[in-house]
């Protein structure tokens, strides 16, 4: 029972530490984010950069962690899923750098809590799925807090708030469509998210050459090497690197409920260190609308929860065959190996199978087989959380 304890309390730590990294990493991304678009105004430039970051630091640091390799995937399923997946992460990536340049950062994590609105309005649209009451109630608080921000953001930006709304819209679709890919094809969260990397740099690559590079060479910080921005740039893709990596081991150990929560609590985190290091303005309308976005987003946690929850119990189809408990002579005659003969009187006959030796092999075979499935061992239904964060 004592070491019970001690695991159950070393666990505790090991989340709420892990927790705290994936914290300080997320905002310190966002404020260098923020701080590079103000002296460097190239959106599409640190995408780039990140999707660099992805995919040159994935392949060695995934090795070495002896994360498991996928496999090859049909080529129809590939042009049908993978690549629509990899545009989208690509737009998303885009856009939330749009928002987060021309919008402050406190703003911009704040109408990223609409994410539940969106995924529910989709899930409706592409797989006709209804969610019960409680969940469109537990809507309500973050409309009207996104609304508040809205209207007392004292510097709102149209383009900001567009580009905002469609990055959330389109994390929202790469985390119900990851899903139905991870299930497909047995793939690992990180290599799936490194394979997005790879796919989405070479779509992205000729279309940065045209539109961006030409500026971004003339431009003084390139022209004068400016260290100071540049070193910002490459320290903005590794922090957006790892802290995909930390949200990930984050999932790992915790319930998919646990996740959303710290997910909520790291948006809090995130606004409250950007409005305290950038200083932007903010009233405290401002603040309560943000509050209310938040609250809102705990609230549809815990509604699905409460709904997951009432579908649990299965319904148990009515049977006639009545249920005779073994009586203790059958119980001895088993442990004898006369098994058979010690049922009640009146009882059929039955001939019960012995069970067969599970070999090292078996077993580990069928070990690899629950890693497919779930990704790594985690609990089904957690890996949509995992690579957009």
């Amino acid at each position: 029972m004592l070491g019970g304890k001690r695991t159950s309390t070393r666990h505790v730590a090991v989340v709420l530490l892990m927790c705290l990294f994936w914290y300080v990493i997320s905002s310190s991304n966002n404020v260098i984010g923020k701080m590079v678009l103000n002296e460097f105004p190239f959106p599409m430039t640190v995408t780039l950069i990140q999707l660099c970051s992805i995919t040159l630091y994935s392949g060695p640091f995934f090795n070495l962690w002896r994360i498991r390799k996928y496999q090859d995937i049909p080529r129809a399923y590939y042009l049908r899923l993978i690549v629509p997946l990899a545009i989208g992460k690509l737009l998303a990536s885009v856009t939330s750098h749009i928002s987060l340049w021309k919008v402050p950062v406190s703003y911009a994590h704040t109408v990223k809590a609409t994410m539940p609105l969106f995924t529910v309005v989709l899930t409706r649209v592409f797989f006709g799925e209804k969610q019960p009451t409680l969940v469109y109630l537990s809507l309500l608080p973050i409309i009207t807090g996104v609304a508040i921000a809205t209207v007392t953001e004292i510097s709102f930006d149209m383009l900001g708030l567009i580009s905002a709304l469609i990055s959330t819209m389109g994390f929202s679709l790469q985390n119900i469509f990851s899903k139905k890919v991870l299930k497909d094809t047995g793939i690992h969260h990180l290599r799936l998210l490194h394979l997005l990397g790879k796919l989405s740099l070479f779509i992205f690559l000729p279309l940065w050459l045209y539109m961006d590079s030409m500026a971004v060479f003339r431009h003084s910080v390139i022209k004068n090497l400016d260290y100071r921005v540049i070193a910002l740039l490459f320290t903005d893709g590794v922090l957006n690197w790892m802290q995909n990596i930390i949200a990930f081991s984050v999932l790992s150990l915790v319930t998919p409920l646990t996740y959303a929560v710290a997910s909520a609590s790291k948006r809090i985190f995130v606004i409250a260190v950007s409005l305290l290091i950038l200083g932007n303005p903010v009233t405290w309308v401002n603040c309560l609308g943000m509050t209310l976005a938040i609250i809102g987003v705990l609230c549809y946690n815990r509604a699905k929860q409460i709904s997951k929850a009432r579908e649990l119990p299965l319904q148990v189809p009515n049977s006639h065959i009545k249920y005779t408990p073994l009586n203790d002579n059958y119980y001895r005659s088993s442990l004898n190996g006369n098994i058979g003969n010690g049922l009640h009187k009146g009882s059929a006959s039955v001939q019960m199978p012995m069970p067969m030796p599970m070999s090292a092999n078996s077993s580990s075979s069928s070990i690899s087989n629950s890693l497919l499935v779930n990704g790594s061992g985690m609990p089904s239904g957690s890996t949509t959380r995992l690579l957009f964060v």
